[in-house]
């Protein structure tokens, strides 16, 4: 079996939702929700948590996958590019693949990251890397009022619309080589793999960790 390095950077600083990585989630700390999960995925060798936080690597140490790199000072802060960090964290792995993900992604599953892996191993021969994205079947416009994805006149169902992809951030997979040759997580030649609206759930505001929390009570 293929072995990836899963790399997971956390900052203990959150401006939209402070302290949201060790705040309690339906239990226990957000940050130990996807590292437990990716705990159950026998693809992932090892887990790297990149942070600057004492709190964060104390609470990520109690997890047996897990290796803490402290956060060079100079790529702490809100405005340093998440590239910049994975190119830092690509000097500790072994494994020819990674997977790069986030702690803010608590409704994500194992099965869906195995499936994941299992998918982009075996587009090798025509993708570099694969990362995440949510499929929208809607009426899309530009802000001078021009639909992007429509003709206003047909008014298609909405499900027969050639569906939109966003990249959730929920992850991405590539190897050593393809960030290098792109200088980016996302490769020249990605694939796209749509995840559940559910799974793909991002906190980045209050209002998404409420609801992010009163969901996964309620999948229980």
């Amino acid at each position: 079996m293929n072995k990836v390095t899963a790399l997971m950077p956390m900052k203990g600083h959150s401006e939209r939702v402070p302290g949201k990585n060790v705040r309690d989630f339906a239990g226990k700390p957000l940050c130990l929700h996807v590292i437990d999960m990716l705990m159950q995925c026998p693809s992932v060798e090892k887990i790297i948590v990149n942070t600057d936080s004492e709190q964060i690597a104390a609470l990520v140490r109690t997890r047996g996958k897990v290796t803490v790199v402290e956060r060079p000072k100079e790529l702490c802060g809100d405005f340093v590019s998440m590239n910049e960090i994975i190119s830092h964290d690509l000097n500790f792995i072994s494994t020819p693949h990674v997977l790069q993900t986030h702690a803010t992604n608590p409704l994500l599953t194992s099965a869906t990251v195995e499936k994941a892996i299992e998918e982009y191993l075996g587009a090798l021969e025509s993708h570099d890397s694969l990362f995440s994205v949510t499929a929208w079947h809607a009426r899309f416009y530009r802000d001078d009022g021009k639909a992007v994805n429509h003709n206003p006149a047909e008014l298609l169902r909405t499900q027969d619309l050639p569906p939109l992809y966003e990249e959730n951030s929920c992850f991405y997979l590539f190897s050593p080589q393809s960030f290098r040759a792109s200088g980016a997580r996302i490769g020249k030649k990605p694939l796209l793999y749509p995840i559940s609206r559910l799974e793909a759930i991002d906190i980045d505001e209050e209002d998404d960790f409420l609801m992010a929390q009163a969901l996964a009570l309620a999948r229980r």
